[in-house]
C-alpha cells in the first residue's frame, strides 16, 4: 500500500492540512467504476500532475478565492491507481465574508472527500457512491457557511466546484460560475454550467456570447453555496478519453480571457506550474478586474485513458 501525494491548500486562514502556493449530467447514481489494470493511471511514472495558483488581480483589495489540490497514487490490484481532488471557490460578501465563505467551502469539501473516500480506500473499504459523496460535500459546505453567516450577521456565500479524478473517470460537483474545462486534441470543452443571470440568458439564446462580458447582470448568481438553507448541486460524470489537461478557474480568469486564448495557452506548455503563471499574467494584463484562481491538471498519457 502506497500513498505519494502533492497536497496544496491555498487559504487566507490557517489550514489544518498542508498549505502552499502553488457525457455528462448523470440522472441517477453513478457508482465507482470497476477498473482494469490497463486503465490505471501510473502516477509513479510522473504522468499525472497538478498545480494551483491564485492572484488578487489589479482592482480588488482582498483575495476571496480559495482552492485545494491533491494528487495521489492509490493501491489497486497489481499496480497503482491515479487519484486527484481539486476544489475551487470564489467567495462573495462584505468585509471578510467572501474570503471566509470560500475558505470554509474548500476545507469542508476536501475534508469530506478525504475522510469518506480516500481514507476508507486506504483501509481497503472504498465507497461505491461518488455522486452522493461529492454532492453531500457541497451540501455540508452550504450548511456550515449559512450557519457562520447567521452568527456573523453576514450574507456571505461562495461558488464551489469540486473535481474528483479516479483512473480514467472524472466526477464533478458544481455550484456557481467557477468553471471546469477539458482540453482534448483539437477541442476545448466547458464542462460546467454558469449559475448566473448571464449564463441563463446565454442558455436561452437571449443574448450573444460577445454581449456577456459587458452585460450589467454578469456578476449576478442565481445559485451559490451558503445563502439558502438548501442548495441544488450539479453533478457530472465523464470518461476522460484522449483528454490531455483539466482546467479549473474562477471568473477572474475566464471573464478576462476568451476561450480561444485560454485554449491556445494550454497547448503551448506541458508544465502546470508554468501554465498557471502564464494564465494569471494574461488575465492581469487584460485588466485583472477580479481575483484570479487557476488549477491546471496534466492528465496521463492517452493510451491509459482509452
Amino acid at each position: 500500500m502506497s500513498l505519494s501525494s502533492e497536497l496544496i491548500l491555498a487559504s487566507s486562514l490557517a489550514a489544518p492540512l498542508a498549505t502552499g502556493a502553488q457525457d455528462q449530467t448523470a440522472p441517477n447514481e453513478v457508482p465507482t467504476e470497476k477498473l482494469t489494470p490497463s486503465e490505471d493511471l501510473k502516477v509513479g511514472e510522473q504522468t499525472l500532475a497538478a498545480f494551483g495558483q491564485r492572484d488578487i488581480g489589479q482592482l480588488r483589495q482582498s483575495n476571496q478565492d480559495n482552492f485545494f489540490t491533491l494528487v495521489a497514487s492509490l493501491p489497486h490490484e497489481d499496480s497503482e491507481l491515479g487519484f486527484g481532488l481539486f476544489v475551487i471557490a470564489d467567495g462573495m460578501g462584505g468585509h471578510a465574508g467572501g474570503e471566509i465563505a470560500s475558505s470554509l467551502a474548500v476545507r469542508t469539501v476536501a475534508h469530506h472527500v478525504l475522510a469518506n473516500f480516500l481514507l476508507p480506500t486506504l483501509s481497503e473499504e472504498p465507497t461505491e457512491a461518488l455522486q452522493s459523496l461529492l454532492v453531500e460535500a457541497l451540501e455540508n459546505a452550504n450548511r456550515i457557511i449559512l450557519a457562520q453567516a447567521r452568527r456573523a450577521g453576514s450574507d456571505m456565500g461562495t461558488t464551489c466546484t469540486a473535481a474528483l479524478l479516479l483512473g480514467p473517470a472524472l466526477y464533478l460537483a458544481h455550484v456557481g460560475d467557477t468553471r471546469v474545462y477539458l482540453l482534448k486534441p483539437n477541442a476545448f470543452e466547458q464542462l460546467t454550467t454558469d449559475h448566473s443571470a448571464v449564463g441563463r440568458l446565454l442558455e436561452l439564446g437571449q443574448i450573444a456570447p460577445e454581449e456577456a462580458h459587458d452585460h450589467p447582470l454578469r456578476s449576478q448568481l442565481y445559485r451559490s453555496v451558503g445563502q439558502q438553507p438548501t442548495v441544488q448541486v450539479d453533478f457530472l460524470y465523464q470518461r476522460l478519453g484522449p483528454a490531455t489537461k483539466l482546467l479549473l478557474c474562477s471568473d477572474g480568469l475566464w471573464s478576462m480571457l476568451p476561450d480561444e486564448q485560454i485554449y491556445a495557452t494550454l497547448t503551448e506548455d506541458d508544465k502546470p506550474t508554468e501554465l498557471c503563471s502564464t494564465l494569471i499574467k494574461q488575465a492581469n494584463e487584460a485588466g485583472g478586474e477580479d481575483n484570479i484562481s487557476v488549477i491546471v491538471v496534466r492528465l496521463p498519457s492517452n493510451e491509459r485513458l482509452s
